[in-house]
């Protein structure tokens, strides 16, 4: 196992010697779609009963925080190791393709938490915030943090160059972010949108995860657990798949 440590310890330090940048950026990112959501909807809308919209939003911010954090860790770490020729130093050392994948899951999980628990102590100073169900919320945390962590290492071995890592995340990533519910209920839009947003999984995710702090969603909690779960599975298959065949990896 001393090869997968050094390899988690390695990716961990990467984001934590420049924490400004990887953990205060994002979480300041966040307030202020606190401040400016909130300050213009909280007399307006009212999503869940008894629950005003800058109580909705914390969730959602903190679960867009949780997923954009850990798919950039893995995504740009991955890239910048093929750009720069270090990744020979990764391929040389005799890690399995297990070690590899977990390693930089891991260290994902760990940037993506930590913004996501920074959003969430910068952001609860403004509205009291319940828990209905804490293991929902650890649940869905854990495993989209770990999902969005693959996905990011799937794109890094991808992309040969910045710009095609930079399409990934700017046509695919943001816009599965932005359209998952982070700050809308999909009950607010039209009967053909609310379908299509279902398939979006990034939904899943945010609605099981605020589902875990009001005890009130758009879809059973249940249902979209399975469904991220099942969704994590086929990446991880994927990922592993690619890391096992060398792909783009070894020239």
């Amino acid at each position: 196992m001393i090869g997968f440590q050094t390899l988690l310890y390695k990716e961990v330090l990467r984001f934590w010697k420049v924490a400004l940048q990887t953990v205060m950026a994002p979480v300041m990112t966040a307030l202020l779609y606190l401040l400016i959501f909130g300050h213009a909807f909280q007399s307006r809308v009212e999503v869940y009963p008894g629950v005003a919209y800058t109580s909705f939003l914390i969730p959602g911010l903190v679960m867009m925080s949780v997923l954009q954090n850990a798919f950039s860790n893995s995504s740009s770490s991955l890239i910048q190791s093929k750009i720069t020729g270090n990744l020979v130093f990764m391929l040389l050392p005799p890690l399995s393709h297990w070690e590899i994948f977990s390693a930089y899951t891991l260290a994902s999980m760990v940037r993506g938490l930590m913004v996501g628990f920074g959003v969430f102590v910068v952001t609860i100073w403004f509205v009291p915030v319940s828990f209905a169900a804490p293991l929902y919320i650890v649940a869905f945390a854990i495993l989209g943090s770990a999902i969005l962590g693959i996905l990011g290492l799937i794109a890094g071995i991808w992309a040969e160059k910045f710009d095609q890592l930079a399409a990934f995340q700017s046509f695919l990533i943001m816009p599965l972010t932005f359209l998952s519910g982070v700050f809308y209920s999909t009950h607010a839009l039209p009967p053909l949108w609310r379908e299509v947003s279902r398939l979006n999984p990034f939904f899943y995710m945010i609605d099981g995860f605020r589902y875990g702090f009001f005890g009130a969603s758009d879809i059973d909690p249940l249902k979209s657990l399975a469904i991220v779960a099942s969704f994590a599975v086929v990446l991880t298959i994927l990922a592993l798949r690619m890391l096992a065949r060398g792909y783009k990896l070894r020239h």
